[in-house]
């Protein structure tokens, strides 16, 4: 199982940390190339290794996190996706002020499934701020609780799989119509809530 990341933003580098820490390889890539990820590479090796877009965007899980306005363009012209999963880790928002961009009713998700056809998309790892995906999921006698949700229950099998490697509690909220309805942000009642399974 491979995995890329295409976006080396905030949450981006934090799951590039996360997968570090569980010693699991993936290749990270944003718009600049692999030159401009010297630092974050050095810190993060051996597990982590800068790569093109297009590099990353050919492993078997790509978790894309991406400003919104820059999404179309991170996802045109990579290769046919062709049944590999995707991880939506994005919100329609962007800082400073997060005001939320007007989808015309639809989620999130939805319009990030148009960008990447062919992909089984998955709503993961969005629904926290970047450090708390950087520390230890362990705290408190039990586990952070990671949400997760998707229209394809084999896709969602290996992500829950993948979220249990790096030390999470995962849950499955269903499909991308109901589970990104809840972590959707803003408006989702989920994003920002630290909830802990006890083990």
């Amino acid at each position: 199982m491979t995995i890329g990341i295409i976006g080396a933003g905030a949450v981006g580098t934090a799951f590039a940390r996360a997968l570090a820490r569980a010693g699991i390889e993936a290749t990270i890539s944003n718009s600049r190339g692999p030159n401009s990820l010297e630092a974050p590479g050095r810190e993060l090796a051996p597990s982590i290794k800068a790569g093109r877009r297009e590099e990353a965007a050919l492993a078997d899980i790509v978790l894309v996190a991406v400003n919104w306005t820059k999404l179309p363009a991170a996802l045109a012209g990579l290769p046919d996706w062709n049944g590999r999963i995707v991880i939506d880790a994005n919100h329609a928002t962007e800082p400073p002020q997060f005001r939320p961009f007007d989808l015309k009713g639809r989620l999130s998700s939805q319009v990030l499934a148009d960008l990447v056809p062919g992909a089984r998309v998955v709503k993961a790892f969005n629904l926290h701020r970047a450090e708390v995906l950087t520390n230890d999921p362990k705290t408190n006698g039990g586990r952070l609780v990671q949400f997760y949700s998707g229209d394809d229950a084999t896709a969602k099998a290996e992500v829950a799989a993948l979220i249990d490697r790096l030390g999470f509690f995962g849950i499955d909220l269903g499909s991308l119509a109901v589970g990104g309805k809840l972590t959707q942000f803003p408006g989702g009642p989920l994003p920002n809530q630290k909830l802990v399974k006890i083990d």
